[in-house]
């Protein structure tokens, strides 16, 4: 659905607003098309779309890191009653708010960043955190507040992955002087940034799949499934002792 709105002036009004990292069928205008990815995220979505309910009326959907709005407006096609997208880049929010008007789509638009999750005050039933991990300086503490603050039920996790596919078995603890298991490939490993990664100043962190699943349950998601590479659905649990971090925002008031 265009919504009335003429090829011509979706093609323009798509320019006027920069360059799109999410490519997005707009009444046949894509926002993307020379995406060095592909047909990006469609396919991504395109692997991992069956684990998520097809029919989520009802239900309410939280999308951290919306960008251009792909993953909101497929969640309000099928059927979800409330979504809410959330970014911190104010130029995504505008292509996402455009993307919403042209394809008919009631959806939310704030700009936030996962550190403010407190000041939400909202749970959701499906929670999308879709390539943000490794923009982060705190990638832990955002798994944190996503549970304390807006988790209900499910999350749908994906990040960039690098280092071993492979996963150690790792024990409840080890002696102090124990050190060859840090050199195993599978060990989970955080691989730190310092400069750039893919010409991008924004990318600090990027786990290998170990680190990736161990970070979700020390953050009390349980994972259920795992349909594509760097795809995980998980289900919100009680956090493992321990597991709180320092917040920044609490969503109280003194």
């Amino acid at each position: 659905m265009t919504q009335g709105i003429e090829t011509e002036e979706i093609r323009r009004r798509a320019a006027s607003l920069g360059e799109w990292f999410h490519n997005i069928d707009l009444g046949g205008v894509r926002t993307a098309p020379n995406h060095f990815l592909g047909d990006y995220p469609a396919v991504k979505w395109r692997q991992f779309a069956h684990v998520i309910p097809p029919d989520l009326a009802g239900r309410s959907v939280l999308d951290i890191g919306c960008n251009g709005g792909f993953y909101s407006i497929e969640m309000k096609r099928r059927g979800a009653a409330r979504v809410l997208g959330i970014d911190s880049d104010e130029d995504y929010l505008a292509q996402a708010r455009f993307a919403a008007e042209v394809t008919g789509q009631d959806i939310e638009f704030r700009c936030l960043s996962v550190y403010d999750l407190g000041a939400i005050g909202e749970r959701f039933d499906i929670v999308l955190f879709m390539g943000v991990l490794y923009h982060l300086r705190h990638p832990l503490l955002a798994l944190d507040l996503i549970h304390e603050h807006v988790a209900k039920d499910l999350l749908v996790f994906q990040s960039m992955q690098r280092g071993a596919a492979s996963v150690l078995p790792v024990r409840e603890d080890y002696d102090f002087w124990e050190q060859e298991q840090f050199d195993d490939p599978g060990w989970p490993k955080l691989h730190f940034i310092e400069r750039r990664y893919s010409h991008d100043e924004t990318n600090w962190w990027v786990p290998n799949r170990a680190c990736t699943e161990a970070m979700l349950r020390s953050a009390g998601f349980a994972i259920e499934a795992h349909p594509e590479q760097e795809v995980y659905l998980c289900r919100r649990v009680e956090a493992p002792p321990g597991a709180a971090a320092a917040y920044p925002v609490r969503g109280r008031t003194a």
